[in-house]
């Protein structure tokens, strides 16, 4: 990470530490201990502190670190709203995204929908999520919870005779009020990079 990322990093954790820890706590939500905030974050534990973000045990030094530190600087203590499901593009200013998040959260995954079906199991433990079981006219489909207000619905199906793979990635209703919507955007392409690592993980 330069300075200057590594310097937004901070600016958002001061943010988020001029908050109440008992409001962080409850709104993250999250553990406070030793100094620290502990959560669950993109599949690993993560430590939020005033001046730095560790993640699965090493300093967080990426884009990642401010995107969680945005998180903690915005979310709301309010209950997440799965359904009814959004598309990105239907949250306020997400059309401008729409291309750059069709193609890095959910393209990006479709060489590897076999693969995910397979370790479906692996990654909804890993994510904290779900299968989503209601799910018709598609071959599979889970929720995963990269942070922990902050659901990806995800919907698959397998490529067969007529139709390639293909991959949809939806929000809860209310998932702007956690994150800005370019956060929300950052956030499932990181899952999706994630998803791709850990299927390389798990397979060996």
């Amino acid at each position: 990470m330069t300075q200057n990322l590594l310097d937004i990093q901070k600016e958002y954790l001061q943010k988020a530490w001029s908050r109440p820890i008992q409001e962080l706590e409850k709104a993250l939500p999250a553990r406070y201990e030793s100094k620290g905030l502990h959560l669950q974050a993109f599949g690993e534990p993560c430590e939020i502190y005033p001046k730095e973000i560790i993640l699965g045990g090493e300093p967080l030094r990426s884009a990642e670190g401010i995107l969680i530190a945005i998180y903690a600087s915005f979310v709301q203590n309010e209950p997440v709203q799965l359904q009814p499901l959004k598309a990105f593009r239907q949250f306020p200013g997400g059309m401008g995204y729409q291309a750059a998040f069709a193609m890095n959260a959910e393209k990006s995954l479709i060489p590897y929908v076999d693969s995910i079906q397979k370790k479906q199991e692996e990654l909804i433990a890993r994510f904290s999520g779900h299968p989503n079981r209601d799910v018709k006219r598609y071959d599979f489909s889970f929720t995963l919870y990269p942070l922990p207000r902050i659901p990806l619905y995800y919907l698959f199906n397998l490529a067969n005779e007529e139709f390639p793979a293909s991959v949809t990635c939806l929000f809860g209703s209310n998932a702007d009020h956690f994150l800005p919507v370019e956060g929300l955007a950052d956030t499932a392409e990181y899952t999706a990079r994630k998803i791709m690592t850990l299927i390389t993980e798990i397979r060996s």
